[in-house]
């Protein structure tokens, strides 16, 4: 019943029982004795009692049917459907997506299209997840033990598994379990670091070039990006002076990505302890994104920037993805290195977080000990060896391209290729360049514009060894055709750039 409908009926019966109660008292006069009172007639009192229980009626029947609703207008102010995206979806923007469907892409059928543009490493076939990898979840599944809900966090063995597999990025102490967060793959652990430190109007520092995902998902919620130069003429390391002039009071964390992506680059320790000691100095934690700390080359060095700091926090990112050939298991993790308990209440954030989802994969979790323990070294060692053939086969040929600058890598899966756009007047910059390469060679690379540094593209180095040769030899061509002759180079350079094997020496 409505609260006014029945506020009016006891208001109603209040004043009824009043009158009833001075009814039935003498009345004084003036002089405070009684007046004379009339005694009513029969006919009197019978029509009263009638009209009283008329009256009675009429009032139970208004407390029954509540009186009607107001029309929609009325109460809300529309007058017609007005459903809009909230702000943080409609700012919420896929950078590569964008530009890649900007392109007017039309490939040569007469050559068969070679997409070098993608950044999932099973795509081609050649490069498949471990036996044991495969087993181990055929385990946890027949095992029944992990079709339910888990800890948010995760279960506790399989983050006693990460903790152990992860010792690397604690060397002088074991990591706990509590310090482990499993998460839906290295994407969403990523956004657990950047929502638990960063809040609205703050900034956090990203690499440039860099995995256009975090501006991603910072812009939705107003959290602004700043990028700090990678210089290419020194192995990607960061500009430090650029970088730490970006750094105000409202700077959250500085996110390293180590090995980088697009960039291929490894930083070497005495790199990493100058960006530890900028974030020493302005009292700034780490996001570390190390999803590909495993994937390294001959000559180069992975060092977990965690285990170089105890003065620092860290957040260290990672996850079964690349290493394991598995994208798709989106299996991640978080490790909170936080020695001298700095990170303050961001701890019990990160682990809020978790709520979100009600935690991630149980198969994969149930599977994650015989993963980790049980995959072998051989396994990973012939993915390196395939990923290093492709980066020199790659790198040597186009080295030899009039108009192109590779800059070799170092580790991961991806190289950049600089692209001296004024020497290709037919091309406006470097999404131009891709698009054509693509309708003339059905090459597709991705342009440096997705990774917020124009003039460069970005292949990745997972293909069969075959198709990255004929890719490479392709983009000589479509070069050769299109670039801006001296007088003094007439010839064409093509035949340079098909090598033997015997030159390779790989």
């Amino acid at each position: 019943m409505p609260s006014s409908v029945a506020n009016e009926g006891y208001q109603f019966q209040r004043a009824n029982s009043r009158n009833q109660q001075s009814s039935s008292c003498p009345s004084r006069s003036a002089s405070g004795s009684p007046a004379a009172v009339t005694p009513p007639s029969c006919g009197d009192v019978v029509d009263e009692a009638l009209a009283e229980l008329q009256l009675q009626s009429q009032q139970q029947e208004q407390m029954i049917q509540p009186p009607p609703a107001p029309a929609p207008t009325a109460v809300m102010g529309r007058s017609g459907w007005q459903v809009k995206s909230s702000k943080l979806a409609f700012n919420t923007h896929n950078r590569i997506r964008n530009i890649v469907e900007s392109l007017k892409i039309k490939p040569n059928p007469e050559k068969p299209m070679i997409p070098l543009s993608i950044g999932d490493p099973t795509t081609f076939g050649n490069l498949k997840a471990a036996d044991e990898t495969m087993k181990a979840v055929l385990h946890s599944l027949e095992s029944g033990k992990f079709n339910g809900y888990a800890h948010t966090q995760g279960h506790e063995a399989s983050r006693q598994a990460v903790a152990q597999y992860s010792a690397h990025q604690r060397p002088e102490g074991a990591i706990e379990t509590s310090d482990v967060v499993l998460c839906s793959g290295c994407s969403s652990a990523l956004e657990y670091c950047i929502l638990a430190l960063a809040d609205r109007g703050q900034n956090v520092l990203i690499p440039r070039p860099g995995f256009c995902l975090y501006h991603t998902l910072a812009e939705g919620l107003d959290i602004e990006v700043r990028y700090y130069d990678l210089l290419p003429e020194q192995q990607w390391r960061a500009d430090l002076v650029q970088l730490e002039s970006l750094i105000d009071e409202n700077t959250a964390a500085l996110l390293i990505n180590n090995p980088s992506n697009p960039c291929g680059s490894v930083f070497d320790e005495k790199h990493l302890r100058q960006l530890i000691a900028i974030c020493e100095r302005h009292y700034l934690p780490i996001i570390a994104d190390e999803i590909y700390e495993h994937f390294v080359f001959p000559g180069s060095k992975h060092l977990a920037v965690s285990s170089l700091t105890r003065e620092v926090p860290v957040l260290s990112c990672g996850g079964l993805t690349k290493r394991f050939l598995v994208p798709g298991w989106r299996m991640g993790w978080i490790i909170v290195h936080d020695r001298k308990q700095r990170l303050g209440n961001a701890v019990i954030g990160l682990k809020n977080m978790c709520g979100r989802i009600l935690g991630s994969n149980t198969i994969i979790q149930g599977a994650l000990p015989e993963i980790l323990a049980k995959t072998p070294q051989s396994y990973f060692d012939g993915v390196i060896e395939v990923l290093y053939s492709n980066a020199t086969l790659a790198y040597k040929m186009l080295k030899q391209v009039r108009g192109l600058n590779p800059v070799m890598p170092n580790g991961a899966m991806y190289m950049m290729i600089g692209v001296s756009i004024e020497r290709f007047p037919a091309f406006k910059d470097d999404t131009h360049f891709v698009q054509e390469l693509v309708n003339e060679q059905s090459v597709f690379c991705l342009p440096g514009s997705c990774f917020e540094y124009p003039g460069y593209v970005r292949i990745v180095l997972t293909v069969p060894l075959a198709m990255i040769e004929e890719a490479c030899a392709r983009i000589a061509e479509f070069c050769d055709r299109h670039y801006k002759k001296d007088s003094s180079h007439s010839s064409s350079f093509i035949e340079h750039v098909l090598l033997d094997e015997d030159e390779l020496n790989f």
